[in-house]
């Protein structure tokens, strides 16, 4: 019988499950939160009640800046950027990492078109059940919050491309319930 590698016995214990549920569903109310963020390299503080009062955030956690699944996703988020806009959403990346790593990651895989956020001590991620086991990186979970501060879509999930396609799809539904 071959024996598998320890470090891949250990990726599969510590991978979660592929049904996890969010702590957060649809109803909920969406935990405020205000942190130091960047866009297009410049940093500013992102305030969720602020930003809801232009429309709905789609809220997205992701484990790591730079990493090759964050990268994609990321791409991909600027990518459809002007179609949230266009319905009037914001779009917010956070992750624990620092601010001087997301004001890069937002010129460079963000392409100068979303704010990422920076949670390094994990309060948000935690208020919002995004937390991994892994230490310093959170889950790969979207939200979709509506103007009333209410949970109105969650996602969970590995592949970080469907986070953008099912996200848009939530907020077109928001967009025509207006």
């Amino acid at each position: 019988m071959k024996r598998l590698p320890t470090a891949l016995l250990l990726a599969a214990t510590l991978a979660p499950p592929a049904t996890v549920l969010a702590a957060l569903k649809p109803g909920d109310p969406a935990p405020a939160f205000s942190t130091p963020a960047a866009l297009a390299g410049e940093s500013f503080d992102f305030d969720l009640a602020q930003a809801l009062k232009k429309g709905p955030v789609v809220l997205y956690f992701y484990p790591k800046a730079f990493t090759r699944g964050c990268t994609v996703e990321a791409n991909a988020f600027a990518e459809a950027t002007p179609q949230f806009a266009a319905l009037g959403a914001t779009v917010i990346g956070l992750s624990h990492d620092d601010i001087d790593t997301l004001r890069k990651f937002s010129r460079q895989e963000c392409r100068d078109r979303f704010a990422v956020a920076s949670d390094p001590k994990g309060h948000t991620i935690r208020a919002y059940d995004a937390g991994s086991l892994l230490p310093g990186m959170a889950s790969r979970i979207s939200y979709v919050i509506a103007q009333d501060g209410k949970v109105a879509f969650t996602h969970e999930g590995s592949n970080p491309l469907r986070h953008v396609d099912e996200t848009l799809k939530a907020v077109r539904q928001l967009a025509t319930r207006r």
